[in-house]
Order: C-alpha cells, then sequence, then structure tokens
C-alpha cells in the first residue's frame, strides 16, 4: 500500500494492491495519520484572490483592489488589478481576468514562435490542469495552464517554445530538444526546473 499527498492541492491519495481490502486499507491509512498531517503542514500556504492579496503577474505582483463603488470588470493600472462590484463573486471576476490575460499572451508568443519555426498552429486555449502545463495536439492545438502568466515571464516562454517545437516533432528525442533550445534562443532547463521547485505553489494561488 503507499500513501502520497499531492502538493498541487492537498489531496491524500491511497494505492492499494490486488487482493488487499479496502477495510484493511483505510485502517492502515488512518494508522499514518501523524505522516499525512507533517506533509499537509509543507504544502504552500493558499493565497486568494481577495482585497489587498499580491498576486504575482510575469515579472511582477499586483495588488487586487477592490472599491466597490467602480465597475465590476478588472482593470490593471499600473500595478493594481482594480475589480469593484459587489464582494460576491470578486474572486472568479479576478480569476476570469487573469485567464484572458494568460490567453491574450500566450496566443501572441505562440504566434510569435511560430512564425520563427515556420509551423501553424490552429488554435490556442487555456485551462487548469494538474498534470502539464503545457500540450500541442497532432490537429495543431495547443493548449496551456492558465497559471502559467502567475510565473516569470522566461518560465512561460520557455514553454511556449517547447509546445511549438512539438509541432516539429511529436516526441522528446534529441532533435526536439535541440529545436527548442534552438527556438528559444537559450537553454530552457532553467525554465524546467523552475517548475519543478515552485510549480505546485502556483496551484495555490485563488484558493484559500
Amino acid at each position: 500500500m503507499r500513501l502520497a499527498v499531492d502538493p498541487r492541492n492537498g489531496r491524500v491519495r491511497l494505492t492499494i494492491p490486488p487482493r488487499v481490502s479496502e477495510r484493511k486499507a483505510l485502517a492502515w491509512a488512518e494508522a499514518q495519520r501523524g505522516w499525512i498531517d507533517q506533509q499537509c503542514a509543507r504544502l504552500p500556504q493558499g493565497r486568494p484572490f481577495v482585497p489587498g492579496a499580491r498576486v504575482p503577474l510575469e515579472d511582477d505582483e499586483v495588488e487586487i483592489v477592490w472599491p466597490s463603488t467602480v465597475g465590476r470588470m478588472p482593470r490593471l493600472i499600473g500595478d493594481r488589478l482594480v475589480c469593484g462590484g459587489p464582494r460576491e463573486g470578486l474572486e472568479r471576476r479576478v480569476e476570469r481576468w487573469f485567464r484572458a490575460e494568460a490567453l491574450r499572451i500566450l496566443s501572441e508568443e505562440t504566434a510569435e514562435y511560430a512564425a520563427r519555426a515556420g509551423v501553424t498552429v490552429t488554435r490556442v486555449a487555456v485551462g487548469d490542469p494538474r498534470g502539464r502545463w503545457g500540450s500541442c495536439a497532432a490537429s495543431g492545438e495547443i493548449r496551456y495552464s492558465w497559471r502559467l502568466i502567475l510565473a516569470p515571464s522566461f518560465v512561460r516562454r520557455a514553454t511556449v517554445a517547447h509546445e511549438v517545437a512539438h509541432r516539429v516533432h511529436m516526441d522528446h528525442s534529441a532533435a526536439f530538444h535541440r529545436f527548442t533550445e534552438a527556438l528559444f534562443e537559450a537553454d530552457p532547463t532553467p525554465a524546467r526546473l523552475w517548475l519543478r521547485k515552485h510549480g505546485a505553489g502556483l496551484h495555490w494561488i485563488g484558493r484559500d
């Protein structure tokens, strides 16, 4: 039997071998409560989209400002993300703004790298996957995690170069990695290491 705590959302996963009863497995997991609590205590802290919160945006931070007297559509003014309207639903409105901003920037950068690579991308979309930061389909559609907008720009751009490179090499061969590095015009390894070290924390932004 095996226990694991997902650093992206704090969920505890219990893996049970064949022919082991569920009751026995749950009893064993309950006996590991101390270990589970230790792992949960090490998880990143939630950073909800509340008034006064400072949220990373590319290479900087913005402060969420909520004056109820202004319009409910978020607007970026300097380093302040101003979002009015009722307090209820503020978090959803702010997240929608971040998603839209991510789609805008990632679409522009995808087009830039696609032109450089001499390939076509049929569609760019954003979502909130737990297991990957980007994916490229054989149809030419590229999907990204909107949370890349919360990472430093070199991390985001390296991810875009990686996915666009899949339009030439639909694998992770040595040729693919050489093409990605040429497209990115730098070694993408630091970006991968940044996501390995800090990526889980991005999933806690916008959460309690």
